[in-house]
């Protein structure tokens, strides 16, 4: 046995609770990172297994051992990809084949149809370590409106709509993206209304959200670690809060804001005080923090030694606080109520 195929032992052992009979489920196998090789990481998205390859230089060997050891162990593995991080071509970047043919093209959680398209870009179109946050949108937000802005692929509000959201608007610049979002809706038999799905700027939709009077009982923030358009700028190591501010005027009083910063050198009581200092005029509170689970951090409670800055409290850099707001009492009466 070699290296690499005794710590995919261990990682597999770890989760045999996440496989599905039919083959349908999406969770990361092996989070090198935290498990004893964080050159690579390994996802499963149905019978497709993508490998995120972070190392600056080849590990060819220790790829091909780990091919070999999912063709042994998962027979039922179809396509296996890779994401070579620090290769040159954005095409290798985005995905190249090592075994198989055609990658899934959907999943399912908790009894939801995801439509992905893991080679559409860099990242997979579906997040895992959001996982527990589509769980507590199916369980919180029935009869509520939603606003999933930097929606991606728009998995959150998707979740939120077969909890029983009256309506959700999922906002990105990349139409391609929200695209994916309304196969996933079409997936799940929901009406694709063409006006719920905004391509846009994050700062001149939420701007014109507000010139129009609307408010939400609910607005994921999940946005990019850092972005530069000629309408605004984001940097979740020095100006998230600056974003939860740009939105708190579009919650109604008594919903919640799902803030997500996955800045990985920004440690867990910083950010946490950061969001404390938000809540001192006490028209913000945090309700609660949801973790990332388990399969993503390798194991419970999460080995985070080789982190490069101290998660805790939150379980992961991928730090995630529901916040409730309390709308001042002149503005509790609107135009939409």
């Amino acid at each position: 046995m070699s290296f690499i195929t005794n710590l995919l032992d261990t990682a597999l052992a770890r989760r045999q609770h996440f496989f599905d009979e039919e083959h349908y489920a999406a969770f990361r196998l092996f989070n090198g990172f935290y498990e004893g090789f964080p050159q690579l990481s390994i996802d499963i998205y149905a019978r497709t297994a993508l490998f995120h390859n972070y190392a600056e230089t080849p590990i060819d060997d220790e790829l091909n051992s780990a091919v070999q050891w999912l063709n042994a162990q998962l027979p039922w593995i179809q396509c296996i990809v890779c994401k070579a991080r620090s290769a040159k071509s954005s095409a290798e970047k985005r995905a190249t084949l090592l075994y198989g043919s055609v990658p899934d093209q959907k999943i399912r959680e908790a009894g939801v149809w995801y439509s992905i398209d893991i080679t559409m870009n860099r990242d997979a179109s579906f997040y895992l370590d959001t996982r527990n946050v589509r769980a507590w949108a199916k369980t919180n937000l029935r009869g509520k409106t939603v606003l999933n802005t930097f929606a991606y692929t728009g998995s959150l509000g998707v979740a939120a709509f077969a909890g029983g959201a009256a309506r959700v608007i999922q906002l990105d610049r990349n139409q391609n993206f929200l695209n994916l979002a309304k196969d996933s809706y079409a997936l799940n038999g929901f009406s694709v209304k063409s006006r719920d799905f905004l391509s846009t700027d994050f700062f001149p939709g939420v701007s014109q959200l507000k010139k129009s009077g609307q408010l939400f009982d609910c607005i994921f923030l999940d946005p990019p670690f850092f972005a530069s358009t000629a309408s605004g700028r984001v940097d979740l190591e020095t100006g998230s809060t600056k974003l939860i501010n740009k939105i708190r005027p579009l919650v109604r009083h008594g919903g919640w804001i799902i803030a997500i910063n996955n800045a990985l050198f920004i440690n867990g009581k910083d950010y946490l005080a950061s969001l404390q200092a938000l809540c001192a005029d006490e028209y913000l509170s945090i309700e609660q923090l949801i973790p990332v689970p388990d399969d993503f951090t390798g194991s419970t409670p999460p080995q985070l030694k080789n982190s490069p800055t101290d998660p805790a409290p939150f379980n992961h850099s991928t730090k995630i606080a529901v916040l409730r707001v309390k709308r001042k009492s002149k503005y509790l009466l609107t135009a939409d109520g």
